[in-house]
């Protein structure tokens, strides 16, 4: 649905306000860099599907900037909301189109356990996940490592690289959340152009995977070879 020109200046001004206020955001990988992706991405998909692009491209600038607050008693998508609801009070948009932003942001995160009702929420849910796939997907899989507490943490299961024969324990080996999360996700996507772009994105995950075993191999890992099968096509 094209954006009018009035919707395309309120769409400016939340850009240039919620990178502001990441600006000192220390998390990369659910920084501005990644909002902006997912911006493009939720703008890309709604023009394919028809999904309301103004709508759509308002929830995807909102959506994690409750991440720039602190506080443990609720979810980010949440503290987004309400941080959404301040913010998007200048316009005094229609309360169906408010409520309608909300609802994506609070459906976008698998962690709330809300089925996203609307194609617009449907459409922020699969940009968000492809952005977790593909080369921007692994550089952020990179980016999360960064907090761990290593003494806890080893890079694979030493004996079975690639959950072979185990359950995948992504809480001890981070090579594990490929397989507890990363390759599923292109299974949940809810739009046939969300879909589409996981397949490609999903194939680079195997390509990084089958070198990633073949390195292995070479470096003393023969336990490695038998493991082929869990992430090939």
């Amino acid at each position: 649905m094209k954006i009018s020109e009035r919707e395309s200046r309120m769409l400016a001004e939340v850009f240039t306000e919620v990178q502001a206020r990441f600006a000192d955001f220390t998390d990369l990988a659910h920084g501005w860099e990644h909002v902006y992706r997912v911006y493009h991405l939720s703008l890309r998909i709604a023009e394919q599907e028809h999904a309301d692009s103004f709508m759509v491209g308002m929830a995807a600038l909102l959506h994690d900037l409750g991440r720039t607050t602190r506080d443990p008693t609720r979810p980010h998508a949440e503290r987004s909301v309400i941080l959404a609801t301040e913010l998007l009070a200048r316009y005094d948009l229609p309360y169906d189109t408010e409520q309608a932003i909300h609802h994506a942001i609070l459906a976008h995160t698998y962690r709330r356990g809300i089925t996203p009702e609307t194609l617009e929420a449907r459409v922020l849910y699969d940009a968000d996940r492809l952005d977790s796939l593909g080369a921007s997907g692994l550089m952020r899989w990179a980016m999360t490592m960064k907090n761990k507490k290593w003494s806890e943490w080893k890079s694979y299961h030493p004996d079975d690289p690639f959950a072979a024969l185990r359950a995948p324990d992504e809480q001890h080996y981070l090579l594990d959340r490929f397989f507890t999360k990363l390759l599923a996700l292109p299974d949940v996507m809810t739009t046939a152009t969300g879909r589409v772009m996981a397949e490609r994105r999903l194939a680079f995950l195997r390509l990084f995977l089958q070198e990633l075993q073949q390195e292995l191999v070479e470096g003393g890992y023969s336990q490695a070879e038998y493991s082929l099968s869990v992430f090939d096509a």
